[in-house]
């Protein structure tokens, strides 16, 4: 194994060496080493910042498979868009989002015993495991290994489908419905997330946002499709249905995606502590719990909500699609402006007004008032789901970009978890949603006021593009 010389930022020596990377090709991996003296935080910070702004620093010669995308980040062309067609049609999260049409319809119908904070724990399992994976699998993602669990997870999300349909009590929809979809959504979003760095940088905010309208469509289509079937054949069919649905989806998915850079063998295990001396981050992943124990609880409840005030039930299904509708234009717009203005100073602004939007929601009193509110909180709201990611890509070097993002979604699932049975207990117990909107529009300020601080704390400033 030969080792070559190349020129280093002061304090620091880079070798190259020839290693075998997992597809059983030549990579050449960077390696940084102390020299004869300690370098200064200024001089790692320069090392840090160059890496983060061009993946090829990590990688210095591709070589085997990955030679033929070798170079600058593509930032479009046919194959970079065909890996993004794999995220506008992959709707697993956006069936995720659909979950409030489920919690009503188990409340009235399939489990008229439990109560809505235990119903609801159905879809918050299903939430955080959408981020929760993300530790493991954005570690595995580093390494290598992506398409062989990427197709494990869509087959399990296939056969949740399937399973959910035969389910009769509880406990089984929190292990089929809860479990299973939420599992097979997280193992295939976190490292989704990651591959985008791959081939998109100068317009990473455009392809993020692009990528989040699958979640969009998935969150307006199945609930309009749920609505539509069940009357006509039944909620087994219907799930059924929805298992072809995702079996033909996902099988587009994995024909189009695909990494462009090799694995990188980056030093350490699940977590990268040292990720954490960076106080920006730390603050980030703290933003990611507070926003998601109140962001979630408009989605959850709004059909609900419309149901109390005296809206059809009927049309009261659709405030879900309306929504998720709106949050497709919100995520794109966000993508459009976030290249330009930067990720965080998009998210602070319109964070702020789905917050506002859940102070409001339980005061609306009819039918025309509440599609007002779901129009403009599923645009606020989607402009935060799509560029969450952004900010901890943007944190580092991208051969640590799966871990980095993995560490924050993994943070942020103990928000979603907890998040909407804790509206589900507040309902109960005050018998309306007025005091569910305080606590979860609360929250969701509270997470603005921590996204300040983030690019407080990365820019040394309080204005700037970040």
């Amino acid at each position: 194994m030969g080792a070559s010389q190349t020129q280093a930022p002061k304090g620091l020596e880079l070798t190259q060496e020839t290693s075998k990377d997992l597809t059983g090709g030549d990579t050449l991996v960077a390696i940084l080493g102390p020299s004869s003296r300690t370098p200064s935080a200024s001089e790692l910070h320069t090392v840090h910042d160059e890496n983060s702004s061009n993946p090829e620093k990590d990688i210095p010669k591709i070589t085997g498979k990955y030679a033929k995308y070798a170079g600058d980040t593509p930032d479009g062309g046919f194959k970079a868009w065909s890996v993004l067609l794999a995220w506008v049609v992959l709707c697993s999260f956006g069936y995720v989002n659909a979950w409030g049409v489920f919690q009503t319809y188990y409340e009235e119908v399939l489990l008229p015993h439990n109560t809505p904070s235990e119903i609801a724990w159905i879809g918050s399992v299903q939430y955080a495991l959408v981020f929760l994976p993300g530790l493991v699998m954005g570690r595995l993602f580093d390494l290598g290994y992506f398409k062989v669990p990427y197709f494990a997870a869509s087959c399990l999300l296939v056969f949740s489908n399937f399973i959910i349909a035969e389910c009769t009590k509880y406990w089984q929809f929190l292990l089929a419905q809860g479990i299973g979809i939420g599992l097979g959504s997280g193992i295939l979003f976190g490292p989704a997330m990651g591959v985008i760095s791959h081939w998109f940088s100068k317009r990473r905010g455009l392809a993020l946002g692009i990528t989040a309208i699958g979640s969009s469509l998935g969150g307006t289509v199945f609930p309009i499709v749920a609505q539509n079937l069940i009357p006509q054949v039944g909620f087994k069919w219907t799930m059924r249905i929805f298992g072809f649905m995702m079996l033909f989806i996902l099988g587009v998915a994995n024909l189009t995606i695909d990494r462009r850079l090799p694995p990188v063998n980056v030093k350490g295990g699940l977590f990268n502590w040292t990720a954490f001396k960076n106080p920006a981050y730390t603050v980030y992943c703290f933003s990611g719990v507070t926003a998601f124990l109140g962001l979630y609880t408009v989605l959850t409840y709004i059909p609900i909500s419309a149901l109390d005030i005296g809206v059809s039930n009927n049309f009261a299904f659709y405030y879900i699609s309306i929504a998720n509708g709106s949050s497709a234009f919100g995520r794109l717009t966000a993508g459009l402006l976030a290249d330009r203005l930067g990720a965080l100073n998009i998210m602070i602004p319109f964070t702020a007004v789905a917050g506002i939007m859940t102070f409001v929601w339980p005061f609306a009193k009819n039918e025309g008032s509440l599609v007002a509110i779901a129009v403009i909180y599923g645009f606020c709201c989607g402009t935060y789901a799509s560029l969450l990611a952004a900010p901890a890509m943007a944190m580092g070097a991208v051969g640590d970009v799966g871990r980095r993002t993995g560490m924050f979604m993994s943070f942020a699932a103990f928000g979603a978890v907890a998040g909407p049975p804790i509206s589900g207990a507040i309902n109960a117990a005050t018998d309306g949603f007025k005091d569910v909107g305080w606590y979860a529009g609360a929250m969701v300020l509270l997470s603005v006021a921590l996204l300040v601080l983030t690019r407080y704390l990365h820019l040394g400033k309080l204005s700037g593009k970040f």
